[in-house]
């Protein structure tokens, strides 16, 4: 698959890098955006005055533009936390998208958002102090009636951003599970038929 993968409010870290060299040993090529233009953080509370000093408007154009190129190809969309909020909205907008993978995060939907049966797979802690059971519940029925096809992965236990290992947040067994199963749901994108347009 090609796959549009996001960072996080901490920026194009060491491991959005990993990540997505995991992918490509998977046999998926992938793309990093770095929608902060090389700045990294080291607290949440420092990336997000980076957003907003930027402006939600500059960062989704930047993910627009750093997509665009590929789009044709039908993308699978993926992100980290805040980089997962992207990737939702680019591929909610796309609709030669094949898939979307959220780790950590969600987003917003429009009220008139509709897909055509899109692949949606979410990992998330539970709990989780940025996505919180009564959001993830409503979030999940916005998805369907939007006409996604939803899974939704909770780890018990694990800290917010649970798959960087450069953070307090790492859970090494919750990472492993999520990675193993996010592989599997890329495997089956591959196999799936893109929707007839």
């Amino acid at each position: 698959m090609d796959i549009m993968l996001f960072h996080s409010t901490y920026g194009l870290r060491p491991a959005v890098r990993a990540a997505a060299d995991r992918l490509r040993a998977a046999g998926h090529e992938v793309w990093t955006p770095d929608l902060f233009e090389g700045r990294t953080f080291d607290t949440v509370e420092e990336g997000m005055a980076h957003q907003d000093e930027i402006g939600k408007d500059e960062l989704l154009k930047r993910a627009v533009l750093a997509a665009a190129p590929y789009s044709d190809r039908g993308l699978v969309y993926a992100g980290f936390s805040f980089g997962a909020s992207v990737a939702q909205t680019l591929a909610l907008g796309d609709d030669k998208a094949r898939g979307l993978l959220l780790l950590h995060g969600t987003s917003d939907i429009a009220a008139n958002a509709s897909v055509d049966d899109l692949p949606v797979q979410l990992h998330v802690a539970e709990p989780d102090a940025f996505e919180t059971d009564d959001w993830l519940s409503a979030w999940y029925l916005q998805m369907g009636r939007a006409g996604a096809d939803v899974e939704v992965y909770r780890y018990a236990g694990a800290g917010h951003l649970y798959t960087d290992p450069d953070l307090p947040d790492y859970d090494e067994e919750a990472a492993e599970a999520t990675w193993r199963v996010a592989l599997g749901f890329l495997d089956s994108l591959g196999e799936r038929q893109p929707a007839a347009r």
